[in-house]
This record gives C-alpha cells, structure tokens and sequence, in this order.
C-alpha cells in the first residue's frame, strides 16, 4: 500500500468532549487526524462528524487497558503512513471525587493503580512505541494531556488556588505525567521533536463536571498550540493557552 504524506495526528479517547475539539482544531488546520477510541463505534461516528464538516478524519480501537492496542496503532499508522506527526496523549481517568475533601489517608491501592495505568503507564507504552513513527516525521509533536491539580508548586503554597482538589491518585498520576514531559523532552533534546504538558483548562466534561466554568468548544486551545509549535517552540513545558504553569 503507498503511504500518504499529509500531516497526521493521533488522539486518544477523543470519540467526545477534549479529545473531539481537539481532533477538530487540528482537522480545521488541514490536518488528517485519527481518533482513538474505546468503542470503535463511537470513534467512527465522530469521525463522520468531522468528515461532514469538509476534514480528512478516521478512527482505531485504542483502549489505554489493552497492551495490545498501542502495538495495533503503531501497525495502522506504520503501515498507512509510515509516520506520525502528532499524538496527542489525552485519554484519562478519574476514579475519586474531584472537589470536597483529601482522601490521601484512605485511598485505595486499587484506584491508585487504575488511575496510574490510564494517565501514565498506558501514555508511556503508547508514546515509546510509536516514537519512532513520530521521529521519522520532519517535525514531530507529543502533546501530553495534563492538569493544574499535578502542580507541587501551588498545592503546598499557603492559600492555594487549587486547595479543595486533593484527589490523590488523580493529581499524583499527572503529576508523574508531568515528570515524564520533562523526562522525555531532555533525551529528544537534540532531535526536531518537542513534548509538552497542557492544561486544558477546568472544562464542563464527564470528567470535569457540570460546574467548572470552561466550555468544552474551548478546551482544545493548548493542546492544538502545542501540537503545531514552530522549530522555535518550547519542548519540557507546562501550559494553558501559551502561559507556562508552575510544577
């Protein structure tokens, strides 16, 4: 089969809400973007959307709790393309309550490791096993989905901003997310690709919940500037909108 050569980007558990608008923001800028999704069914149907609104979209099965589906995405994109200009690591979890208390001394080791296995250790198999796809890109850009609630810097300051949200597993699991960034940017410090943390921003999502103030139409703003950073752009960064965050 002859590989295409447009711009691809790949995002995950974006059938709805981030990873939809995201997959649109890129999909608007010319670029063919693949949807991850859960249930196929649902990826596809988002990706008709798109379709319908004149964009270049397709849809994988992608579940961050099957192994098997980071070597499945790397098999489609190796074989249709032969490259990956974008992925866009935004599938997450939250198995607590977001708001309202801090659960450190009581959480279970179960939520812990469901939390950790979706928001980190299903993004790092996935992320190292397409990296070589995204490095045989002229310029590749890993964007990964994070949260002010993983900032150490403004959970310990006196009056925090962010103090009623102490879910444990969930900001630890960004937290470490965030370490990764850093991680991983400093050893593709000398190659064209860049990796960065966004924060969305607090979104009126299934995971955000009905009260936070932010409209998912403009959820994707970061993770679409990140996603198209110029040769200039920043690598080992947190961000919203363009403003870095404090760890």
């Amino acid at each position: 089969m002859e590989k295409r050569i447009e711009k691809v980007a790949f995002i995950t558990g974006a059938n709805r809400g981030i990873g939809y608008e995201t997959a649109k923001g890129l999909g608007e800028l010319g670029i063919t973007v693949v949807i991850g999704a859960r249930d196929l069914a649902k990826g596809q149907a988002a990706a008709k959307q798109l379709q319908a609104l004149g964009m270049k979209a397709e849809a994988i099965a992608y579940d961050a709790n099957q192994a098997s589906s980071a070597e499945d995405a790397f098999a489609y994109f190796n074989q249709h393309f032969g490259k990956l200009d974008i992925l866009v690591n935004n599938a997450g979890v939250i198995h607590e309550q977001l708001m309202g208390g801090n659960n450190s001394s009581s959480l279970s080791t179960e939520v812990l490791q469901q939390t950790f296995q979706t928001n980190l250790f299903a993004v790092i198999a996935l992320t190292q096993k397409l990296l070589p796809l995204i490095k045989n890109a002229p310029a590749g850009r890993i964007v990964n989905l994070s949260s002010i609630l993983a900032s150490l810097t403004l959970h310990s300051m006196p009056n925090s901003p962010i103090d009623p949200a102490k879910s444990f597993a969930y900001n630890a699991s960004k937290t470490a997310l965030n370490a990764y960034t850093i991680h991983l940017a400093h050893e593709l410090r000398d190659t064209p690709v860049k990796v960065n943390s966004a924060h969305p921003g607090w979104v009126k999502t299934e995971l955000g919940g009905p009260n936070a103030p932010m409209e998912v139409v403009d959820s994707a703003k970061t993770s679409v500037l990140l996603a198209t950073l110029d040769n200039n752009g920043a690598s080992g960064g947190f961000f919203h909108q363009g403003e870095s965050l404090p760890w």
